[in-house]
């Protein structure tokens, strides 16, 4: 995958512009003059919210069921007003905020008989990785490799995050699926 310099401009135009009118700020609309088929190919995507560095928001969805430029809006939206992590954004604080979106390939199940074996497969800051077992699912982009850096630490964090026990990424009954993701945000492309 990989997604033009106009695509990435108006996808992250897209998403501030959907948080501006949430807010009543007035706002052009940057699809007015969209003319690339590829925005609105159905993709799964994230739409993450930065201030000061640290996290504000982040919301996605992983699985290919709107076109991109529907699953921006959403995610925009719900990132800012209701990620649950976080009081919603205000007008005052848009201006200090960075957006980043994540577009995702297609997840691909890992077959593995043990745990090592799993651990092989594991392509650190490439694969985002999909947990579940039950009714229980949680996923880790790729970026949150550069704070778990190691996978035993990642697996377990991400299945604390599912609401499991931090060691059920090693039972049977557990699926790991991978994705990848060409990610970029206002700071890559304004900076």
């Amino acid at each position: 995958m990989s997604i033009i310099e106009s695509d990435k401009q108006v996808l992250l135009k897209l998403a501030r512009s959907t948080i501006q009118k949430h807010l009543c700020i007035p706002t052009d609309d940057p699809l007015a003059d969209m003319d690339s088929p590829f925005l609105n190919q159905k993709s799964g995507c994230f739409v993450t919210l930065e201030k000061s560095g640290s996290l504000r928001g982040c919301i996605g969805i992983i699985e290919a069921q709107k076109p991109l430029v529907t699953a921006v809006r959403e995610n925009a939206v719900c990132a800012a007003f209701h990620d649950g992590r976080f009081s919603p954004v205000s007008a005052s604080e848009l201006s200090e905020i960075t957006i980043e979106i994540s577009v995702l390939t297609k997840p691909l199940e890992l077959h593995f008989s043990n745990e090592t074996e799993l651990l092989s497969q594991l392509k650190p800051g490439v694969h985002g990785v999909i947990l579940s077992k039950g009714c229980n699912r949680a996923t880790f982009l790729p970026q949150v490799w550069d704070q778990l850096p190691e996978k035993v630490d990642f697996l377990n964090h991400l299945s604390r995050k599912a609401g499991l026990s931090p060691s059920c990424w090693r039972q049977a009954q557990t699926t790991i699926e991978v994705y990848e993701v060409e990610h970029f945000s206002e700071s890559c492309i304004n900076g």
